[in-house]
């Protein structure tokens, strides 16, 4: 009985059954790729849309700059050419400056720059031409100051016969004068006289208004001194005279530093050319040197000589022997650059008896 009643029992298990689910075809072959690919896809179409908006806002010029750099770099670089603009790189080659490319140009720097070389130019020129008209209306102001002054000061205009104001080349030009009966020095002597002194004392002053220098000049008339040839002369009297002058404008108030040249010039510019002998040619000239004046004087080192070997040579009368250039006192005297050659045999100029 027992027997079978296990028998039964063990027939009455339920057996247990597994199932296999097959994969599903479609989502088996693709999985996850599709989502880098559409990225792939919306990165490019943005760049896309990116490069059509950079094209859009890009002038002409800057278009046909990066089109030549495209077409010719890589060529020019390996043949070692020339670059086709003005761009500046490491390699030969590439393309224009694109802030200088014009629509049909290459090559537009040089043209660029020619057009600010001439507006600068201009612009000095304009400068230029302003300072000298400033200067010129300076001195002309300093003109009427000093004419203003000579009319108010009972000194001075006691003497008005005797200081002449104009305007010259080299600037204001202030001429004391001699008179028969009133010489600023006595004959022959470089001590100023008392009343000299009242009029160059104001004058110096005033000086001091306007920024140009001065220059002082002596002038004698054409009475020989006494003492002989070779002795004293007219010429160191002069410089003489323009330097007791000039110390007489600085104890007047005039500062020393405008001082840029006392000159002694004799009777070299006789203020009477007919009458070379009368008193109205002793004089002392006080000249305010305009701009131009003053810029010539530092530019040549205040002096006019010759450097060029070649100038020197033209110049020469007889070639045979080297010339010695020799300045004219009296053509100095005037400004200007005067030369005589003298050889070194004298028989050899014409109309010389050898």
């Amino acid at each position: 009985m027992s027997e079978k009643g296990s028998k039964s029992g063990d027939d009455s298990v339920t057996p247990i059954i597994v199932k296999r689910k097959g994969k599903g075809g479609h989502a088996g072959h693709h999985g996850g790729a599709w989502k880098i690919a559409y990225a792939d896809f919306v990165t490019a179409m943005m760049a896309f849309f990116l490069l059509m908006w950079l094209l859009g806002s890009t002038t002409k010029g800057d278009l046909n700059g990066i089109a030549e750099y495209f077409n010719t770099p890589l060529s020019t670089a390996l043949t070692g050419g020339s670059r086709s603009g003005s761009a500046t790189s490491v390699l030969e080659g590439g393309a224009l400056a694109l802030q200088n490319s014009k629509p049909g140009e290459a090559n537009s720097g040089a043209g660029a720059k020619s057009s600010r070389d001439q507006v600068s130019i201009l612009t000095n020129s304009a400068k230029r031409n302003a300072q000298l008209a400033d200067d010129a209306k300076r001195l002309t102001e300093l003109k009427s100051k000093l004419e203003s002054l000579i009319e108010q000061n009972p000194k001075l205009n006691a003497f008005k016969s005797q200081i002449k104001l104009d305007i010259t080349s080299e600037g204001l030009r202030i001429q004391i004068i001699d008179a028969q009966n009133r010489p600023m020095f006595n004959s022959g002597s470089s001590v100023l006289e008392p009343y000299t002194k009242d009029i160059l004392d104001p004058i110096g002053l005033v000086l001091n208004d306007v920024p140009n220098h001065v220059s002082i000049a002596g002038h004698t008339d054409s009475q020989a001194y006494s003492g002989g040839q070779g002795a004293y002369s007219n010429w160191e009297l002069s410089a003489e005279r323009a330097n007791a002058a000039r110390r007489e404008l600085v104890t007047g108030g005039m500062e020393d530093k405008k001082v840029l040249a006392v000159r002694g010039l004799a009777d070299a510019l006789p203020l009477m050319q007919n009458d070379p002998a009368a008193p109205g040619n002793r004089r002392i000239s006080i000249i305010v040197l305009n701009k131009q004046t003053e810029e010539a004087f530092f530019r040549d080192g205040g002096r006019t000589d010759i450097s060029n070997a070649d100038q020197v040579a033209s110049a020469v009368v007889a070639p045979s022997v080297a010339p010695a250039p020799v300045l004219s006192p009296a053509s100095a005297a005037a400004g200007g650059l005067a030369i005589k050659v003298l050889p070194a045999n004298p028989s050899t100029l014409p109309g010389v008896a050898k």
